[in-house]
């Protein structure tokens, strides 16, 4: 069959031309697809797979009625984006959040195919979630939702069909509550779901997988020009399960942490938090309190300060945090740096850049990060991918009926971040691009689904 002729902004016309008003899901594909020309030059077969590759293969929208501790009914929406099974069942999380909506959980699904495809486990693309709030809502009112949620979700999910897990709003509680659900409308115990508890399905370092595979893969590439962690300042965002374990992680190797935050706004610590003062970050958040009480706690320095406004900008790290940072991981959420924060963390002195959230970086910022001397940047398909890796290994663990040891998950987690760093390095030396991981994140990820998608007649 001849080779079409190359045209990607024809691709994007029709891409848009069919979600105008998803900007989420359009950014997703625009970041893909622009830097995805390197690969389709050298190998114009992949080119076939584009249009094929950007349209899910299936989405459910479904109505979650809930009852609240006052009897008050309320109505919810639930998503699930079944977008690319090439590779293995679909695979991603589930998100419960005011604003998730079709373009969110397709963005999320769309990124998701491409960062499983990289962990080198048979797992396919999806995500799902819901406009649902969990917070300050009562355990009971959240257990009514997630039952309801779960009676619809369960006819669309399976071991070996679509296996969900959490994301922002959904940890161990909701997944627990959900898993409970499916269990009595199947009758079965079966790894549905990954993130549950350790005994009773659940993978040990699931929680901490995320953010430890955050600080692997960053350490990995500054091995890689004869560096470490070690004595490198680093500025977090977020105070949730990714950040909170990767600041773990980053002690432990050494690193000064300057910064956390949560929605409200962000705590800045300019000689670095102590393992006193993290802890109690901890033990706030693990209360579910607001970051900002931290500035009440007395173990904190005189020099802390807390960052906060009524533009969201406003509450985060980026152009607070002064001179002498090396390091940035953006853990919180999608689109928190701009242009704007990305030149005052060059400023600062950041050099090297790691996702910890799902797309944190906008298009401008990402140019902006890619273009400082001797840095990198790693994106989140690449850098975030040891929380699904995990939930592979979870999978493996339910099939076998076994349960590794902490040690053994968390020498395979490296494993993989390891096989992650290696491979987009040795992409993007193979596209004439060394030291491109966003290109050969892209393409690495992409190159193996489309192999698939082209072997099994998905596109002629």
């Amino acid at each position: 069959m001849a080779e079409e002729k190359i045209d990607i902004k024809s691709v994007l016309e029709k891409v848009r031309a069919r979600d105008p008003n998803q900007k989420e899901f359009l950014e997703a594909v625009e970041e893909v697809i622009h830097s995805l020309e390197p690969l389709l030059a050298k190998y114009p077969k992949y080119y076939r797979v584009l249009a094929a590759v950007c349209e899910p293969e299936r989405i459910f929208q479904f109505r979650v009625p809930w009852v609240d501790d006052k009897g008050v009914t309320h109505i919810q929406r639930g998503f699930r984006c079944q977008f690319n099974q090439s590779i293995g069942p679909y695979k991603g999380g589930l998100r419960f959040h005011p604003t998730v909506n079709q373009s969110i959980v397709k963005f999320l699904g769309f990124e998701q195919i491409f960062k499983n495809a990289l962990t080198g486990l048979p797992m396919g693309g999806g995500k799902g979630g819901s406009d649902f709030n969990p917070k300050g809502k009562t355990n009971a009112e959240v257990l009514r939702f997630c039952q309801s949620f779960m009676t619809e979700l369960a006819k669309y999910i399976g071991a070996d069909t679509d296996v969900p897990a959490g994301d922002i709003g959904v940890g161990g509680r909701e997944i627990g509550y959900l898993f409970g659900q499916w269990k009595r409308l199947t009758v079965k115990h079966v790894g549905v779901l990954t993130g549950k508890g350790y005994g009773w399905g659940g993978s040990l370092i699931r929680p901490e997988a995320t953010g430890y595979g955050l600080v692997y893969i960053t350490q990995y590439a500054l091995q890689e020009n004869g560096d470490s962690l070690k004595g490198k300042k680093v500025a977090v965002s977020g105070s949730g399960n990714v950040a909170t374990f990767a600041v773990e992680k980053l002690f432990e190797l050494g690193a000064t942490i300057v910064s956390m935050s949560d929605s409200g706004g962000a705590v800045i610590e300019p000689a670095g938090f102590t393992k006193e003062q993290f802890a109690k970050i901890r033990e706030i958040k693990d209360g579910r309190g607001r970051i900002k009480k931290y500035m009440e706690a007395t173990c904190k320095s005189k020099d802390a300060i807390y960052v906060t406004g009524d533009k969201s900008e406003d509450r985060r790290p980026w152009r607070k945090l002064g001179k002498g940072i090396d390091v940035a991981l953006p853990c919180a959420t999608q689109n928190e740096i701009n242009a704007d924060d990305a030149a005052a963390l060059i400023a600062s002195g950041v050099k090297f850049v790691a996702e910890g959230a799902n797309m944190p970086s906008d298009p401008d910022a990402i140019a902006k990060f890619k273009a400082v001397d001797k840095g990198f940047f790693i994106p989140a398909k690449a850098a975030n991918a040891g929380g699904v890796a995990v939930s592979g290994l979870e999978m493996a663990q339910n099939s076998q009926r076994v349960e590794w040891t902490r040690e053994e998950v968390d020498s395979k987690l490296q494993g993989i971040m390891k096989h992650i760093f290696t491979t987009i390095r040795d992409t993007a030396k193979d596209l004439g691009k060394v030291g491109d991981y966003q290109l050969g994140a892209n393409a690495a990820g992409f190159k193996k689904v489309a192999d698939a998608m082209l072997a099994q007649g998905q596109v002629l």
